[in-house]
């Protein structure tokens, strides 16, 4: 058992600015202590903190306080709140916290340049603990670095306070309907780093398949400028064009003296946080050229392990030899392939093809059915397989020279006398073992690493696709759909998978996925993520009416999907998903002011003033707190009315979200006799005074599990 109680704290406000004077929090007169309880050792007390809360008001009914914590014997605090942080969450503070979970005893504090106290890990110590050399300084070591990795690599654990806002009108219901909301598919129009780390917590271990089409960085493709790069005035200046978030989209020519280091500066982080999306079987894929596929093979060893690798694939893209190639006509791209864990992964097979199948014969009428000779001898030589074998003719065999038979004499015997061994049509000829077709190891075939383009496409039949069905070439070398059935195939997709695009271009990924679920009757998923750069004025994209990317991507889809309705008719599953939620990234939905450090009063409903923008709807917060708690932007949303109230029911109950103000008495019992998972509220919502006062004790009587979070 453990001791804990409940500190109840004030903060000071000065005089001049209204701002908290974080010394108030050790004022004496501005803490007050709850009644001291004990609970199991292995028992979380955050979920039990809204009843000590409403205990320690009913007691202290006079004291306003700003911030809780659940205090220990040992004197250390952990601070209580029902606010919703409304950012994502710092990836260094957690590989801290886990750092400091596994090596507490290398956990120190130090001063920073600012004469601050901050906290630090003891190296010396965590040597001691590892019992391993520690590389130090500029001690020579094998290593992959550019200039900037560092700040690469912050970008990548960065905290970030963005959203998705959901755009119906762009989106389509699974059965085509435009404006439909049904969809479990996701189109995300933003910067894709953004995106990937506001996707990370929700979607953390459940996509299966990655597969991305970066700029090769030719010297002609745009890359995303992140911001750490340059300072301000040379990040402006440079000359380029921007998304609708700001983000920079500079072209990388090969004159740039920071060539490769921007190129990696915009793909390390990327992959740094999509890592943890895959599952533990999950596999990522790709598309490079020789420009960087050195590069991006090094990376990969580095952010997913080198152990991981799975395969470089070879795509035979060119359907012609260039004759005015200066040295080689280039004939292929590369699809690199990294398994998330190769201990849990499975490659997936590809069916049999009448070629293959056409190999396997029955000459001998065998009632087992087709199969094909395979060599009896091997090179290994081992004397207890070094024998004589006579043939049904008579004729005496012995292995070729410096070879034995593969089986011993008495396992030659028994497959002899299974009928398993063959001497050609004539019983004279070298025996060889017969491998029935019935009897594979595995069901279909084994992919090699060369992707001929007779089998997955080439790019000109990419970009006839992508014309044949746009009715105009509104995008530059699109791959081909066949192309991503073959890794889709490869990734072993389940029933239910989620695919992620965060390179989306055309939406190839997500027109292969839903093609591939026609095929096979599945029910997948993709996320395609796109940032909306602008079409050429002067190109037939814009001259066909799109003006960016991510109009062309869309429109693709609903083609597309309606275009495999067509062709399949009644053979299509009635559960086929045509459609996608459309979302587009943008700052978050709350005033900056109420989100800094040192303005949060953390008492859930506490504020009186309004602290989300004007602009924003009901089902712009909707998504943000989707994403903040963990809940599949993709789940079923119902919007009831309790109490006269909006109210959000998202995923059959698991989270009910009010967002109206006004709410009385009645709407919050009826949504705790819900009993729901997540209860969200607005911040200063309650009609009055005693709705807010009785707000814990509705909750504490019908939905004590209840997690309770406000905006």
């Amino acid at each position: 058992m453990k001791k804990i109680c409940l500190v109840a704290r004030q903060n000071i406000y000065k005089d001049s600015t209204h701002l908290h004077d974080d010394n108030g929090l050790r004022a004496l007169n501005g803490i007050k202590y709850g009644k001291v309880h004990e609970i199991e050792d292995n028992e979380d007390p955050l979920n039990i903190w809204h009843s000590l809360r409403l205990e320690f008001k009913k007691e202290n009914p006079t004291f306003h306080a700003d911030r809780y914590f659940i205090r220990f014997e040992d004197g250390h605090e952990i601070e209580c709140s029902d606010r919703m942080t409304m950012h994502t969450p710092n990836l260094a503070d957690e590989n801290f916290k886990k750092l400091a979970a596994l090596f507490p005893n290398a956990v120190t504090e130090t001063v920073n340049e600012n004469g601050e106290v901050v906290r630090a890990i003891d190296k010396d110590v965590l040597m001691q603990e590892i019992n391993t050399r520690v590389v130090d300084g500029r001690e020579e070591c094998y290593q992959f670095t550019w200039p900037d990795k560092k700040k690469a690599m912050l970008a990548a654990n960065a905290p970030i306070s963005a959203t998705l806002r959901p755009i119906k009108a762009d989106s389509v219901g699974k059965d085509g309907t435009p404006g439909g909301w049904d969809s479990e598919n996701l189109y995300i129009e933003g910067d894709n780093l953004d995106v990937l780390k506001l996707l990370r917590e929700t979607y953390l271990g459940k996509v299966k398949m990655i597969y991305i089409d970066p700029p090769y960085n030719t010297g002609n493709d745009f890359v995303y400028e992140d911001d750490f790069a340059e300072d301000t005035d040379s990040y402006m200046g440079r000359s380029g064009q921007y998304d609708e978030q700001g983000n920079q989209l500079v072209q990388n020519t090969d004159s740039n003296g920071r060539f490769h280091t921007d190129w990696l500066n915009m793909i390390y982080p990327r992959l740094r946080v999509a890592k943890d999306l895959l599952t533990d079987d999950g596999a990522i894929f790709i598309s490079i050229d020789d420009n960087e596929d050195e590069n991006l093979r090094k990376c990969c060893d580095e952010v997913f392990g080198e152990q991981n690798f799975v395969a470089q694939l070879i795509w035979e893209r060119a359907y012609a030899p260039k004759n005015d190639a200066r040295f080689i006509s280039n004939s292929h791209d590369y699809v690199l392939m990294y398994a998330r864990d190769i201990n849990n992964f499975t490659i997936g097979r590809l069916p049999r093809t009448e070629e293959a199948n056409a190999r396997y014969q029955n000459p001998d009428n065998d009632p087992r059915g087709v199969w094909k000779p395979s060599d009896l001898s091997v090179k290994t030589y081992n004397a207890a397989c070094d024998y004589p074998i006579t043939a049904p003719s008579g004729r005496v065999i012995e292995p070729p020279a410096g070879r034995c038979w593969s089986l011993s004499k008495n396992a030659f015997l028994e497959r002899l006398h299974d009928n398993r061994i063959y001497f050609g049509a004539d019983g004279n000829s070298v025996p060889c073992m017969k491998r029935f077709l019935t009897e594979l190891k595995y069901d279909g075939m084994a992919p090699t690493s060369i992707m001929f383009y007779k089998d997955v496409g080439h790019s000109q039949e990419g970009a006839k696709e992508v014309t044949t069905l746009m009715d105009a070439g509104v995008f530059d070398g699109p791959k081909p759909v066949r192309l991503l059935i073959r890794l889709l195939t490869l990734a072993n997709l389940n029933d239910d998978s989620i695919v992620l695009d965060f390179f989306s271009g055309s939406a190839t990924t997500a027109h292969a996925l839903m093609q591939f679920n026609a095929e096979k009757g599945k029910h997948c998923k993709f996320i395609t993520v796109q940032v909306p750069e602008e079409t050429d004025k002067s190109g037939t994209a814009y001259k066909a009416g799109y003006r960016n990317i991510c109009e062309i991507g869309k429109e693709r889809i609903r083609r597309a999907a309606k275009k495999i309705r067509e062709d399949a008719g009644l053979a299509l599953s009635k559960d086929f998903d045509g459609g996608f939620r459309c979302l587009r990234l943008d700052s978050s939905n709350m005033q900056d002011v109420y989100y800094t450090p040192d303005a949060t009063q953390q008492d859930l409903l506490a504020f009186t003033t309004d602290n989300i923008k004007p602009d924003r709807t009901p089902e712009d917060l909707l998504f943000q707190v989707m994403l903040e708690l963990g809940v599949l932007p993709s789940s079923t949303i119902a919007e009831t009315e309790i109490g006269g109230k909006k109210v959000f029911d998202v995923a059959d109950g698991f989270l009910l979200a009010c967002f109206d103000k006004g709410v009385t008495t009645e709407t919050v019992t009826a949504i705790a006799k819900k009993q729901p998972y997540y209860a969200v509220f607005r911040d200063a919502s309650m009609a009055d005074d005693s709705t807010a006062t009785n707000f814990d004790q509705i909750f504490e009587t019908y939905s004590p599990s209840t997690v309770r979070k406000a905006l």
